[in-house]
């Protein structure tokens, strides 16, 4: 049985709402841990950037279980991650559950967009038929071989369909099985109020940065991914690029202190002294 599923599903059942901050590489994963989050998600908008991509579904399955496995093995908290469509029909999410699992994650979540999909904030998205996505939610809970591992069935069909959609997805995925409902596209304060009053009888996962962590819990979700770190490291590597670029330096960062503080982050103490103990 994987503790971090184990240590998840603790959290889900807690009183409070879990926060899992947008990760896409062990390094952020790291920071997101010292810094006290008790989880982690790793971003599939993120993963596809950081390897030059746009998120339209370029990545494979493959790559995805890459990155998840780099990230679960660097810290010691529950990674929750985007699986996109489960790279196909039902068989392909079924293979996909194992894999993700056998890397380390803690929880995946699928969603009823068309293959190739895109990034939820984006226009023009597609989803398949309800029918079609219960088959693919009920394969992934079979999948699993700890029952401790946790299953999010995402819905893309607000911008689509609408609510009346959304609503009768979202409570059909959960009798399929799913341990939690995301709906994403929530784009304003008021789309959040809807969400979280229309399927106030499930388990939520709310996606964004509309409010501040405090006032998000307010609604009563079990799981937020917040977005906000994503687009701060794209702010401030972008502004710490321009800097250089204009006046030939960075006026912060450039402390030693800054590059002992990142050794520490990494372990280098740690590994070291196992180099020693070998005489290497």
């Amino acid at each position: 049985m994987s503790q971090a599923a184990q240590r998840l599903r603790q959290l889900l059942d807690g009183p409070d709402m879990v926060v899992a901050p947008f990760v896409f590489d062990a390094f952020q994963a790291r920071l997101a841990q010292a810094a006290g989050f008790q989880c982690v998600y790793m971003t599939g908008f993120g993963t596809a950037a950081a390897r030059g991509f746009p998120d339209v579904g370029l990545l494979t399955m493959t790559e995805m279980v890459e990155n998840v496995r780099y990230i679960a093995n660097a810290v010691d908290i529950p990674v929750v991650c985007d699986a996109d469509t489960g790279y196909g029909n039902p068989l392909n999410v079924y293979r996909t559950v194992r894999e993700y699992e056998a890397a380390g994650a803690a929880a995946l979540h699928i969603e009823d967009q068309v293959w190739p999909k895109r990034c939820g904030f984006l226009a023009g998205k597609q989803v398949i038929p309800m029918e079609e996505m219960v088959q693919k939610v009920r394969a992934a809970c079979d999948a699993r071989r700890d029952p401790q591992f946790v299953i999010i069935a995402r819905t893309d069909a607000l911008a689509v369909h609408g609510w009346e959609d959304v609503i009768a997805r979202a409570h059909a995925y959960r009798a399929a099985g799913a341990d939690l409902l995301f709906v994403d596209g929530i784009k304003t304060v008021a789309d959040m109020q809807r969400y979280a009053e229309a399927l106030a009888d499930l388990p939520l996962l709310y996606n964004g940065q509309l409010l501040p962590i405090p006032d998000i819990a307010k609604f009563g979700f079990k799981l937020t991914i917040y977005t906000g770190t994503l687009m701060a490291f794209y702010v401030r590597m972008r502004d710490a690029m321009r800097e250089l670029r204009e006046t030939g330096t960075i006026a912060r960062g450039a402390e030693f202190g800054v590059f002992e503080e990142m050794t520490q982050l990494l372990g280098v103490p740690e590994a070291l002294a196992i180099g020693q103990k070998y005489g290497s």
